[in-house]
Formats: C-alpha cells, structure tokens, sequence
C-alpha cells in the first residue's frame, strides 16, 4: 500500500501525463521514454488523462461521422 501511496506524491506535471497518454494512444513510445514515464509520471493523472483523451476520441468520431452522413459523402 505504500508503493501506490509513494506513486501518487509524484510530481510528474499533468501537461507530461497529457503528451504520455497521447504518444500511447498512437503506439509510439520508446522504452527509454516510457520508464521515465513509469518513474516521473502520477498514477492517478494518467487514469484522469486516459479518460479524457478517450472522451475526446469519441466525441471527435461522432462528430466525423455525423458531418460525413450530413454531408452527402456516404451516400
């Protein structure tokens, strides 16, 4: 319990989580990277960064989608 208490402290800034989910979105990400990821980054921002970014993933596919409907190009 300790560990994940130690992982929150971190001080990894919530802008380095935000460009670490987004690189993991897209698969690349070099190892190096990521073990200093593993060592910097808080725990608890990544899960809130994961959230958005797949919120924001979504939206933007529904919003493709109802323009491409609403456009003529599908028919």
């Amino acid at each position: 319990m300790n560990e994940l208490k130690d992982a929150v402290k971190r001080k990894g800034s919530f802008l380095q989580t935000l460009r670490a989910v987004a690189w993991s979105f897209f698969g690349v990400r070099r190892s190096k990277d990521y073990e200093n990821d593993v060592q910097k980054l808080n725990p608890l921002h990544v899960v809130i960064a994961g959230v958005i970014a797949a919120l924001v993933f979504i939206v933007t596919l529904i919003l493709l989608v109802r323009w491409v409907i609403g456009s003529g190009v599908a028919s």
